[in-house]
């Protein structure tokens, strides 16, 4: 019964003249971009903001409470969507995030900032699930790639616009206005879903999953915090981490328990019976992983190898954002016209690959930009797609759930990626450390350049990442030292700058080798056709037996 009538609202909304869905979908579009605007903008003052709230050595928990509660929100909102709808978890989303942007600006430390960046994310988790969700209620899978297109530009173009953005603000202006200045943006997004979203039919209660909401929370807490524990300086031998990590074992293990029992589960098991849905997930985890060193590892190239400011590497990473805003919204119009996706994957996907070995063997800016943009013209191609599978080869009343769990599956995928090829880049330098300063990789970590000439520039300077990527105090410096020991120093530099440069490159490697993984896995993937109305795909008809195989409402 709840189904038929969540299967009747959906076809109200998709029956909505086009004249009615373009401005939900402007609505849609600003809620979106407001929160990833938010975010993109930030992102080059971090370090300043927490430098004038004096936590530099919470750095770290600034951007993985963010990441926390924004995957968490994800996870949990869809279900609920499916069950109350979409409009209410929009507004509660761009609510949420507004206050927690509000709340930043008025930080005076920075365990308040932690706190508040921590609304942030829970906002920004519930509009990013059921903005792509409701774009599902809207369109057939068929019109969805266009759509799906629209929005992965939309963010690219917050991702062009943002960062430059960010670093003028920061220059001329207080920090606070960075969370500020796109309030009122806030405010029209809000208006818009408020007025413009069609409204549902109320439906009848369906069971929550407490048991389940609680432990999936547990156990997503336990292991984002032991990854990024672990790539942090704590190392994957700490005994927190191996706490941590245990207990996410032994989480994961009771949510299957307590999921098999649910009569309404907030993750339905069933789910990832849809081999569509599980391969999908597992190439977007996978993919997100290997990525990961295009997108973080890059500003270590280009800041600690080339020396160039903060202020311009930022313009470094924009030719793939250009690129991929381009090509994604092309590649949608494609989708949509030819009914095809899988095609656009196993091209698009290469190409990232590609971008990522010219990554792995650049040695100059040019070279790094030119990689940027053949990178960012892959994602294009392959960022729409995955979406429109994993909505397609589900069920009406699964929607929410099965784009959640695409999201969810992305920003594991992420997180993870980015401790491992943390841990690579680390094992790599060490090992490039010692093969350069005769056997100990602690030298260049505290060379006293002084300690050679007598002694007379006093404390040993550390030459290790942080400081090359500290241009202003690594030249001041050098200005302080004797002419006849530039020579020993700038040789020092060029060593260290050598061994990140070497490391990088088995960083990107190793990333390029996860997306050729995903890339395979694409081969592996079983292309449906796309439906044109709200009846299943012909195709699908064969997959909805083996979701229905357990018991009516278990999972």
């Amino acid at each position: 019964m709840i189904k038929d009538r969540k299967r009747g609202v959906d076809e109200a909304m998709e029956e909505l003249p086009a004249a009615r869905k373009l401005p939900v979908m402007l609505a849609i579009v600003a809620a979106m971009f407001f929160s990833a605007i938010n975010q993109t903008i930030v992102g080059p003052a971090m370090p300043h903001i927490i430098s004038v709230l004096n936590g530099m050595e919470y750095y770290s928990w600034c951007i993985t409470i963010y990441l926390l509660t924004s995957t968490i929100a994800t996870a949990l909102v869809g279900k609920l969507s499916d069950i109350y709808g979409r409009k209410p978890f929009m507004l509660i989303g761009i609510a949420v995030f507004m206050v927690g942007a509000f709340l930043s600006g008025f930080s005076v430390n920075i365990f308040e900032f932690i706190a508040f960046r921590g609304v942030q994310g829970i906002g920004a988790g519930i509009v990013m699930a059921t903005a792509f969700t409701a774009v599902g209620d809207l369109f057939p899978a068929r019109e969805r790639g266009r759509w799906m297109g629209l929005m992965s530009a939309a963010f690219g173009f917050s991702s062009i616009i943002g960062p430059p953005l960010g670093g003028w603000m920061v220059d001329h202006w207080d920090w606070k206005w960075l969370f500020w200045v796109f309030l009122p943006l806030g405010f029209v997004a809000f208006a818009m879903i408020l007025a413009l979203f069609p409204k549902t039919e109320r439906r009848p209660p369906e069971p929550v999953d407490y048991a389940g909401s609680l432990v999936l929370t547990l156990f997503l807490t336990a292991l984002l915090l032991g990854f990024s524990f672990a790539g942090g300086e704590e190392g994957w031998g700490s005994p927190r981490v191996i706490w941590l990590l245990a207990a996410a074992v032994v989480l994961g293990i009771a949510f299957v328990l307590v999921e098999k029992r649910a009569s309404s589960p907030v993750m339905p098991l069933s789910l990832f019976r849809n081999d569509i849905v599980t391969i999908s997930n597992v190439i977007g985890f996978v993919m997100s992983a290997g990525m990961m060193g295009a997108l973080i590892y890059m500003p270590l190239f280009v800041q600690g190898v080339e020396g160039v400011s903060p202020t311009y590497a930022g313009y470094v990473t924009m030719p793939m954002s250009i690129c991929m805003v381009l090509v994604s919204g092309w590649i949608g119009r494609q989708i949509t016209k030819t009914g095809k996706y899988k095609r656009y994957a196993i091209v698009g996907m290469p190409i990232m690959i590609a971008g990522m070995l010219i990554m792995a063997f650049m040695s100059s800016v040019w070279q790094a930009v030119f990689g940027m943009a053949v990178f960012g013209f892959g994602l294009g191609m392959g960022m729409p797609v995955f979406a429109v599978t994993v909505q397609n080869a589900v069920s009406l009343d699964q929607l929410g759930v099965a784009t959640a769990s695409s999201q969810l599956f992305r920003s594991l995928g992420g997180t993870i990626g980015i401790t491992v090829l943390g841990t690579v880049m680390n094992s790599e330098m060490r090992r490039h450390l010692r093969e350069s300063f005769g056997g100990d990789a602690s030298a260049g970590a505290g060379a006293d350049v002084g300690a050679g000439a007598g002694g007379q520039t006093g404390a040993a300077f550390p030459l290790d990442t942080e400081t090359l990527l500290n241009q202003p105090a690594l030249e001041a410096y050098r200005q302080s030292l004797p002419a006849d020991q530039l020579a020993i120093f700038d040789r020092l530099v060029d060593m260290v700058r050598d061994a990140l440069g070497a490391s990088l490159t088995t960083v990107f490697l190793t990333g390029a080798a996860l997306v050729l993984l995903a890339t395979v896995l694409v081969f592996f993937l079983r292309e449906i056709p796309l439906a044109t109305g709200r009846g299943k795909p012909e195709a699908l008809e064969a997959v909805q037996p083996v979701r229905e195989k357990g018991a009516p409402g278990k999972g």
